[in-house]
């Protein structure tokens, strides 16, 4: 079995206002801020959603980092980090399509 090689994969995708609203509500919330910046190092002080989302897409030579090339510049950035969206957040948001986001943040030293 060989493995399937896609040129080109299409990350565009768009959500309803309701469905963004509950997401976005959801990723800002505190507790879950504090969840995060509990698994980071001491020297965060706190963190803050960007509103920037993507779909992951797979890993071809356009795209050596599984996301889309405007947003690979948050990959190695020591000011952001880049979670994958919980899929209860994703459910409540009822987001179905795609199946997968990840969400940026920026962190607040």
């Amino acid at each position: 079995m060989g493995l399937k090689i896609i040129e080109n994969f299409d990350a565009n995708f768009t959500l309803t206002p309701e469905s963004k609203e509950t997401l976005f509500n959801l990723l800002k919330n505190l507790e879950f801020l504090d969840q995060i910046s509990q698994q980071l190092s001491d020297r965060i002080t706190s963190i803050q959603f960007t509103e920037l989302l993507f779909q992951p897409v797979p890993y071809s030579s356009q795209t050596p980092k599984g996301m889309p090339p405007e947003f690979e510049k948050y990959h190695n950035s020591d000011e952001h980090i880049i979670i994958n969206v919980p899929p209860n957040f994703m459910f409540k948001a009822k987001i179905f399509k795609p199946s997968r986001l990840c969400a940026i943040y920026r962190l607040i030293k």
